[in-house]
């Protein structure tokens, strides 16, 4: 059984939820494979993938909905799961909730999708990218929950092994 974890990260801090998600599938026995999600083309090899990406405006970035478009065909064909990260706060959530996710969890016939906050260091941000934040009324620092994500990331390899992959 082998899984692939790969998300759309602008500053680094969804990739780490990469990470930890791997981790967990590790540990319950899945042979997980982490990649940037611009180095990948394929999943022929993988029983299952888990896709995420960052929320920047709203929305899910570019390379996360270009790499579902691609593979849209050959993600039916495995276990797929979805992960947003984005801000703490109900603007972003609400405007994850758009017809865009329900679109790409039927192009990849995913069986589950999770939204967990995200991180935010003005540090990283471009002045444009703070007065979005601004303007959502985002809230600075690392708003992520580690627990929340493993134990998430353990339901996937809990359903993984009960579905015999």
């Amino acid at each position: 059984m082998k899984v692939l974890v790969t998300a759309a990260s602008r500053h680094g801090s969804t990739r780490e939820i990469v990470e930890w998600i791997a981790e967990e599938l590790r540990a319950v026995g899945i042979d997980s494979d982490t990649a940037d999600i611009k180095n990948v083309t394929d999943v022929a090899d993988y029983d299952g993938v888990v896709i995420g990406s960052a929320i920047y405006v709203g929305q899910w970035l570019t390379e996360a909905r270009d790499l579902i478009d691609h593979l849209s065909p050959e993600l039916q064909d495995k276990h797929v799961w979805l992960f947003s990260s984005g801000l703490a706060d109900a603007p972003a959530k609400d405007a994850n909730g758009t017809p865009s996710l329900k679109s790409r969890m039927e192009q990849t016939g995913a069986q589950g999708h999770r939204h967990f906050p995200g991180k935010l260091d003005v540090l990283d941000l471009s002045l444009a990218e703070r007065a979005a934040i601004m303007a959502a009324r985002g809230k600075y620092g690392d708003n992520r929950d580690p627990k929340a994500i493993r134990e998430w990331a353990r339901e996937i390899g809990q359903a993984l092994v009960g579905a015999n992959v």
